[in-house]
C-alpha cells in the first residue's frame, strides 16, 4: 500500500540520480522534490519545507537536504524527522574526502540542473545582476568550475561553457559514480524503516 511507503522530500538537484537509485534498489520510497535553487532564499526554503512536511504529516518522511538552511535541523526536529547525512548535495555525491579536497583547491561545483539555469541561480545567490561584480566575487576564492557528470547526466557541455564564461572561470570535468549518494540514501532509509518498525 502507498501509505506504507516512505516519502523522501527535499532538494531536486539530484532527482534523476535519486530516482534511479530508488528503482535500482527497489526501496519502498516515494519522492517529492523542491526547486534546487531554494538554498539561495532561506525564507522560501523554510516555507516550502515546513509546508510540505505539514501537508504530509501522516507519512513517514526522510528529508533530502544538507545544512542548506541555518535552522534546518530545528525545523526537522519539530516535524519529528531527520535529514540525510552530509553538508550539502555535493558532499553526499562525492563523499566528504573528495568534496573537501576539491573545495580547498578552489572548486565551485557545477551540476547539470544548475548549468541549465545558471544565470538565475547565480543572480539569486549573489543578489545582483552586475556580472562584473559577480566575476570579482567568484575570483575572490574560487579558481575553477568543477562540472560533475553522473551516469544520469545528459550532455550539458555547452551550458557549462557558458557558465564558465559568465563567471570568468575555467572548466574542469569529473565523472562521478553514485556509490556515495547510494550509501547516504540507504543509511537514511534504513534508519527511518527501523524507527517505523519500532513504533508498530
Amino acid at each position: 500500500m502507498m501509505t506504507n511507503r516512505l516519502l523522501l522530500m527535499g532538494c531536486g538537484i539530484l532527482k534523476h540520480e535519486v530516482r534511479y537509485l530508488i528503482d535500482k534498489n527497489q526501496w519502498p520510497v516515494d519522492t517529492q522534490f523542491f526547486d534546487s535553487a531554494l538554498h539561495c532564499e532561506f525564507d522560501k526554503l523554510a516555507h516550502c519545507l515546513t509546508t510540505g512536511l505539514a501537508k504530509q504529516a501522516g507519512r513517514e518522511i526522510v528529508v533530502f537536504y544538507g545544512t542548506c538552511h541555518p535552522l534546518m535541523d530545528r525545523m526537522l526536529d519539530e516535524a519529528h524527522t531527520f535529514r540525510t547525512e552530509g553538508q550539502n548535495c555535493v558532499d553526499m555525491l562525492l563523499g566528504n574526502e573528495l568534496f573537501t579536497r576539491e573545495l580547498l583547491a578552489g572548486a565551485f561545483f557545477l551540476m547539470e540542473e544548475w548549468a541549465q539555469r545558471w544565470e538565475y541561480v547565480v543572480i539569486k545567490s549573489f543578489g545582483t545582476t552586475n556580472w562584473e561584480v559577480i566575476r570579482e566575487m567568484f575570483a575572490g576564492d574560487r579558481t575553477y568550475l568543477l562540472c560533475l557528470r553522473t551516469p544520469c547526466s545528459g550532455d550539458f557541455s555547452k551550458e557549462a561553457e557558458e557558465a564558465g564564461r559568465l563567471v570568468g572561470l575555467p572548466l574542469r570535468w569529473l565523472d562521478v559514480g553514485l556509490e556515495h549518494l547510494e550509501a547516504v540514501l540507504e543509511a537514511a532509509i534504513t534508519r527511518k524503516l527501523k524507527e517505523t518498525a519500532c513504533r508498530r
